[in-house]
């Protein structure tokens, strides 16, 4: 049987330097299912017919070679094309570059007869492909859930005619000029007449098949990509979401390695210990070496500084390092004597409870003196 399938030119064409028109186009599609008046499929004792088309045999590599260098036509040939004719009624022809993709078969076109490259730059630009394949009578359910009455196989390309309008638009509908050029796929339109249910198509949802018109297939394909666009945007904010709360919880976590590192270096008991008596020590050279030393508020390496200063004078301090200071301070403070802290507190002691008591002494004393004094008036 021959059939023509409908679409539209979704490119740009692009003249080459001969000004020839060269573009590409999507040509047919494969894995779905097709409405047929029974009558145009040899199904007479059914009104309508479901034709499916398998991906296996739209992608076959003899049906994909098929379509390189069929001629490109303006409008259906009534018998197609053959080399008797080829001559009268291409316009152009495919390239050989045709390959799969997506859904649909792609190929490149090239234009050279300049009134029909005209053609198209003004609009004309609905593409119908003409061909031949066999129809099998198969009741079936496609993979995505659309049941079928028959399967359209082995594919053998004619020609791609440019027509003024395609009925079904970019679905890849097949019609155009079926009167002339064979079956074609119901659809309503102004130029054939077609009761509502002949008119009616299946469309899947959820996996369920839903008989409607293109109209409500229109309508439900927008729902479901506005539904897709919905769904896309929920997910793009909770990975948003997501990101904020890793990014947080890292936040969280260097903040609380930070604290620990701050609880490890921060000074022990014994270490605050040690430095209490690493300082009285050093203040109990120092002022060994030069009392004159201020000590409040002074760094250890200040005071080491100003005891080298003191013992050996300015120049050996200029621009000396602190690691030479502290070497010179270790060589003058070994031959300095140090007071016992304790013997000198003990001493201080007795000096104070000496004092204490010659005090308590003359105290008694005056009072005795002060008690005896009537004796010498008298």
């Amino acid at each position: 049987m021959q059939f023509t399938d409908k679409l539209t030119l979704d490119g740009a064409i692009r003249r080459t330097a001969d000004g020839y028109g060269v573009v590409s186009a999507k040509v047919a599609r494969g894995g779905n299912v097709q409405l047929y008046l029974g009558s145009e499929v040899g199904m007479n004792d059914k009104a309508t017919v479901r034709v499916y088309r398998p991906e296996s045999e739209v992608f076959k590599k003899g049906a994909i070679a098929s379509y390189a260098g069929v001629p490109v036509t303006i409008n259906h040939p009534k018998n197609g094309v053959s080399a008797d004719t080829w001559k009268d009624l291409a316009v152009g022809e495919v390239g050989d570059d045709v390959l799969r993709d997506g859904e649909f078969v792609r190929v490149p076109m090239m234009l050279r007869d300049a009134k029909a490259i005209k053609a198209v730059e003004d609009g004309k630009r609905e593409l119908s492909m003409g061909y031949s394949a066999e129809i099998t009578i198969a009741d079936g359910v496609t993979p995505s859930g659309e049941t079928f009455d028959a399967i359209m196989s082995d594919f053998k390309m004619n020609h791609v005619a440019i027509v003024d309008q395609a009925r079904g638009g970019a679905e890849l509908r097949i019609g155009d000029g079926a009167d002339k050029w064979g079956a074609a796929p119901i659809s309503t339109t102004d130029k054939e007449t077609v009761t509502m249910t002949d008119a009616l198509r299946t469309v899947v949802v959820d996996g369920l098949s839903v008989q409607t018109t293109d109209q409500g297939a229109q309508a439900i394909a927008k729902l479901l990509k506005d539904l897709e666009s919905s769904a896309a945007k929920i997910v793009s904010s909770d990975a948003a979401h997501a990101t904020a709360i890793a990014a947080k919880d890292e936040e969280i976590g260097t903040l609380k390695a930070e604290n620990q590192k701050l609880k490890d270096a921060a000074p022990k008991p014994a270490d605050l210990d040690k430095l209490v008596a690493d300082r009285a020590a050093l203040v109990t050279t120092i002022k060994a070496i030069d009392s004159k030393i201020e000590m409040s508020g002074v760094s250890d390496s200040d005071l080491r500084r100003a005891a080298v200063k003191a013992k050996l004078g300015d120049e050996m301090v200029k621009d000396a390092s602190d690691a030479e200071i502290t070497g010179m301070f270790k060589a003058i403070a070994k031959d300095v004597k140090t007071a016992d802290p304790f013997a000198r507190a003990v001493s201080e002691g007795l000096n104070n409870v000496g004092d204490a008591s010659t005090k308590a002494e003359d105290a008694w004393g005056k009072s005795i003196a002060d008690l005896n004094a009537w004796r010498k008036e008298a």
